[in-house]
């Protein structure tokens, strides 16, 4: 079965510019016209992804699953936010999770790379629009367990970057973090927190990122 999307978009057009992505083992970063700057995901997730480090290297098999899984269901919204055709056929968690996604409009930005000198991060956000009328920074995520909103802080430091980011980029502030997370047990959650609820602890993570990797703006080749 396809389904195609009917979302009005008012994309904010940003300067066309140069921007790469460098890959690392244990980090991400990103080359902008102000700088080198590491990824907003690598320093809100760095505490977590020590932790399960171990874990992904004896388990690699089920580590690329969830990857793929992932990726997989971020294109699949992507296309759909886009009102391009998406096949949804046994695609379980998009059919789950597209109850809330039409809950979306005045779409803002898919996918757009943003950095900001203040912030002194760069990433890529998932979505920003409405969800219920109301303007946010939106994450997608998929999971194979339903979380409990403690679990999940690295994800509310990751939209309050974005909507730093966003507001050094356009001006626009954004006050709100809507994350849309699908499990494999059979249904969605919704989590919802104002940005400057994780202002302080986002300022945390970056001085535990800086002070771990010593990130000094280069790449080690």
């Amino acid at each position: 079965m396809f389904v195609i999307g009917n979302f009005k978009h008012n994309f904010i057009e940003l300067p066309d510019q140069e921007i790469t992505r460098i890959d690392r083992d244990n980090y991400r970063a990103y080359s902008t016209p102000d700088g080198l700057f590491p990824s907003v995901t690598s320093v809100v997730g760095w505490e977590k992804n020590k932790k399960f480090a171990n874990w992904r290297e004896n388990n690699k098999k089920e580590s690329q699953r969830v990857c793929d899984r992932g990726n997989n269901l971020h294109e699949k919204i992507e296309s759909y936010l886009l009102n391009e055709s998406v096949d949804d056929k046994s695609d379980e968690l998009f059919q789950l999770i597209k109850n809330e996604l039409d809950k979306i409009n005045n779409i803002r930005a898919i996918e757009q790379t943003l950095w900001g000198k203040k912030v002194g991060l760069a990433g890529r956000v998932d979505c920003i629009a409405e969800y219920d009328k109301e303007l946010a920074i939106i994450d997608f995520k998929a999971s194979t367990y339903p979380k409990k909103k403690v679990d999940i802080d690295n994800y509310f430091c990751q939209g309050a970057a974005y909507s730093l980011l966003w507001q050094e980029r356009t001006g626009e502030k954004i006050n709100k973090i809507v994350i849309l997370m699908v499990n494999e047990q059979g249904f969605v959650q919704v989590f919802k927190s104002d940005v400057k609820s994780w202002i302080e602890p986002l300022k945390n993570c970056i001085d535990t990122y800086k002070r771990e990797v010593n990130f000094n703006g280069t790449i080690d080749e």
